[in-house]
């Protein structure tokens, strides 16, 4: 009996835990499953003649907002060259209303409802022993004992009750063979439910909030540390919801770290304490990387989104961690909630901007099949897609039109903020404009009105898309935003062709070169470059010179410069580190 669990990922850096955890707990139990995972960028034609070859008895697939339609076809096509072939679905976007599902898609035989791995098995021990012919009454449930699916047979749908909910403990560590995942993130678990009610979440819904032994957690943490896995996510739905859990995971976190991976936990900020905001505060930079959803400030969208935290809450907790220079924090806005109109979220934007987090998430609403948002879409005159993912397309608050022009500054947002790599610029044009929100929506209008919007620009293309907007801002010194520009750039890669708008090196190469050749044999500032010789030293950092008369703070004892060590970045950023070096302007000679 070939079994095959299969996965269709938003990208090919993610991994779907959900059919590594169900084949990992069935295999434990003597069941032998096949995986496959693909994502949906590529061919459906590529995808179902990989099913095809594969022959499998039993295919499931795993079906999310961001894969379900893509789903669809392929089962379609899939039980036509396969028609004896038995098709499970699982995952929310068909838990929900799994009859409706079934009844539009006639090639599935049933939808897996809840957590899949105890109901897997049983599915699949049914059609192991269906094939073997040893189904001695009392040996293998029959479908119609299996709980937590929703069925076809004898073209009737049946549905059976819900599964109990499954001790953490009982599950399978799921990454023993690192192979698969080489250049993937890592998902982990370590609870599961979520003690929140936000009306526009699905785990909402799921109350019944219970944790893994912490005992099988270090243990599987520390693999991850042994083998130096990059990075690993927790999928915890409110990580820090249990204190003192929290506090053990990341106490282990710190004492076992191994210099490189990266935990990623998403936590409610406002229920930090002093005691862990200190631990975290003594943590490598880059161990740990923190997402908390703000949001809305608006406290009337917070109350009616079933949310308690205060903004202000939020806001000293998320200072505090900053203060710590070492963690990376990514907030999210969510524009569409309930009595949040334009004024509203431009406050909400700007709240969250001047907290200046690492990553600032303007996502939309997604109005999810059996969340709260779902059921009062009506009473808040909300309009969204009716395909995935459910996107909102106006409120009573916001209309279309608003929607739109919010997607641009969510564009810009993306391409100048995010990206850290125009922080510098990005700082000092924002002192140009009443606030962030306005910097971000004119940029988005100067991007329409060119026509620049809607297409794949390279990074350097950004930035003289950028100075095409300076050009035109009154007020705008053009030559200091010039050497800002000039620093981003630099403070990322060593740049193959100079930018045209750069100012000009040439008559600076004495100097250049006379301070590498004394850096690579007495070497004060590239110390961890010992043995190369001062034109690889040149190839390797760069040097950059900004002329007294036009450096901000002067440089009075000679010309200055700054220095961009690739080797050293910032944790935090992926900035080079940089050095302030002085120069003598005729013979280039250190002061």
């Amino acid at each position: 009996m070939k079994l095959l669990l299969t996965a269709v990922n938003a990208k090919y850096i993610h991994s779907n835990l959900a059919v590594y955890s169900i084949r990992a707990y069935a295999q434990a139990r003597g069941i032998r499953t096949e995986l496959a995972e693909f994502t949906i960028n590529q061919q459906k034609d590529e995808i179902l003649r990989n099913l095809y070859e594969r022959q499998p008895q039993v295919v499931c697939f795993s079906c999310y907002i961001w894969n379900i339609s893509f789903v669809k076809d392929l089962i379609r096509d899939l039980k036509k060259i396969l028609p004896g072939t038995e098709i499970w679905t699982g995952g929310p976007e068909v838990s929900y209303d799994a009859e409706r599902f079934l009844t539009e898609m006639p090639q599935v035989r049933g939808v897996m409802c809840g957590e899949g791995e105890e109901t897997f098995l049983e599915l699949a021990q049914y059609y192991t022993a269906c094939q073997q012919e040893k189904r001695s009454e009392g040996e293998v449930k029959e479908l119609a004992d299996i709980r937590g699916i929703i069925y076809r047979q004898e073209q009737e749908i049946r549905k059976n009750p819900a599964r109990e909910i499954l001790d953490m403990d009982t599950l399978v560590f799921p990454y023993e063979d690192l192979s698969h995942f080489a250049n993937k993130i890592l998902y982990y678990e370590s609870s599961r439910g979520c003690p929140f009610s936000c009306s526009y979440c699905l785990s909402s819904i799921d109350k019944k909030l219970r944790f893994r032994s912490l005992s099988l957690v270090k243990k599987e943490l520390q693999f991850f540390l042994d083998h130096k896995v990059p990075q690993v996510k927790f999928v915890d739905r409110t990580f820090n919801c249990r204190r003192d859990h929290a506090m053990e995971i990341w106490q282990y976190l710190k004492e076992h770290d191994n210099g490189i991976t990266n935990f990623h936990f998403e936590i409610s900020a406002d229920l930090l304490a002093q005691e862990e905001i200190q631990l975290l505060n003594t943590m490598r930079p880059g161990a740990v990387q923190l997402e908390i959803g703000v949001q809305s400030t608006n406290p009337r969208t917070i109350r009616e989104i079933r949310r308690t935290a205060s903004f202000e809450k939020i806001r000293q907790q998320v200072e505090q961690v900053k203060a710590g220079n070492n963690i990376h924090q990514h907030l999210d806005l969510i524009a569409g909630l309930p009595f949040e109109d334009w004024d509203s979220f431009r406050k909400s934007f700007c709240d969250v901007y001047a907290l200046k987090p690492q990553q600032l998430q303007l996502g939309f609403l997604k109005v999810l099949k059996g969340s709260y948002m779902y059921e009062q879409a009506e009473a808040y005159g909300c309009l969204y897609k009716s395909r995935e993912p459910y996107e909102v397309l106006g409120t009573r608050w916001l209309d279309y039109g608003e929607i739109c022009r919010l997607k641009g500054v969510e564009d810009m947002v993306e391409v100048y903020y995010n990206s850290g790599q125009f922080s510098s610029t990005m700082e000092a044009l924002e002192e140009l404009f009443e606030d962030a929100f306005a910097m971000y929506e004119a940029l988005a209008g100067f991007y329409k009105r060119k026509g620049y919007d809607g297409l794949s620009h390279s990074r350097i293309r950004r930035y003289e898309i950028l100075r095409e907007f300076l050009e035109e801002l009154p007020g705008a010194d053009l030559e200091a935003f010039d050497r800002r520009m000039v620093y981003d750039l630099y403070a990322r890669e060593k740049l193959k062709t100079r930018p045209a708008w750069a100012p000009e090196q040439k008559e600076y190469k004495q100097q250049i070169r006379a301070f590498y050749e004394e850096e690579a044999q007495e070497p004060q500032f590239l110390k961890d470059y010992a043995g190369y010789q001062a034109k690889q030293l040149e190839k390797m950092t760069h040097l950059e010179i900004f002329d007294r008369r036009v450096r901000e703070k002067g440089c009075p004892k000679g010309i200055c410069a700054l220095l961009f060590d690739y080797r050293r970045r910032n944790p935090l950023t992926g900035d080079a580190l940089v050095h302030e070096v002085e120069l003598e302007g005729k013979t280039g000679k250190r002061i």
